[in-house]
């Protein structure tokens, strides 16, 4: 799933824009939390997830034929954070963020050190979130 929260001041120290996707996070982390507490208690497992944050400009809209038609986000901020969303498996994290939408935010964060995305030149200083436990 991809979710957009447009930037309407670039300048802003802490666009609203990151804080909306902020609470989106806490929302889905704790609609997902009562969703695997009952998956549990009827002997399922429980689902996993990975979200990712990332601050960057990319094109949206529909793609297609006017037999199937798709909404889409296209551009290299919207590669990095497909790329970051697939690290949170390898590092054990339900939530990454990244350097850029980490400059952006006044949320208290935990630096993950330093990692290369794969297609994306050069190495990136990860987060999560300090109240984030392990995935």
């Amino acid at each position: 799933m991809v979710a957009i929260f447009p930037i309407e001041d670039p300048n802003e120290p802490c666009p609203a824009a990151a804080e909306r996707a902020l609470t989106a996070v806490s929302d889905a982390r704790t609609r997902m939390a009562a969703l695997n507490r009952q998956r549990r208690a009827m002997g399922d497992p429980a689902v996993g997830y990975g979200i990712a944050l990332h601050r960057g400009e990319f094109t949206y809209g529909n793609i297609g034929t006017a037999r199937r038609l798709d909404f889409t986000v296209i551009g290299a901020a919207a590669n990095e954070a497909s790329r970051l969303e697939g690290m949170c498996r390898q590092l054990g994290q339900r939530i990454l963020l990244s350097q850029a939408f980490a400059g952006s935010c006044r949320q208290p964060l935990r630096s993950l050190g330093r990692h290369r995305l794969r297609g994306v030149e050069g190495s990136q200083e990860l987060f999560t979130l300090a109240d984030a436990g392990p995935g």
